[in-house]
């Protein structure tokens, strides 16, 4: 059974992320939301263990109540 891995894995964070933010420049707050539910649709399936999937919703699940609360993610 494999874990979610919460260690930093990305080898060029910063690369990633201006990606991430062009990828979605230009668009509506309602492509940007479909785009990324596709997004998630398509790692997901990449990551393929449903429990390693449950940990990670369960994840971002707590970290989104700490940000909706105050508290930092």
């Amino acid at each position: 059974m494999s874990h979610l891995s919460t260690k930093a894995n990305i080898a060029k964070p910063d690369e990633f992320y201006h990606d991430l933010l062009v990828l979605h420049e230009g668009r509506s707050e309602e492509e940007s939301e479909a785009l990324n539910a596709k997004l998630v649709l398509i790692l997901a399936n990449h990551i393929g263990d449903a429990s390693v999937l449950r940990e990670a919703m369960d994840l971002a699940s707590k970290t989104q109540a700490r940000i909706q609360g105050g508290g930092e993610a």
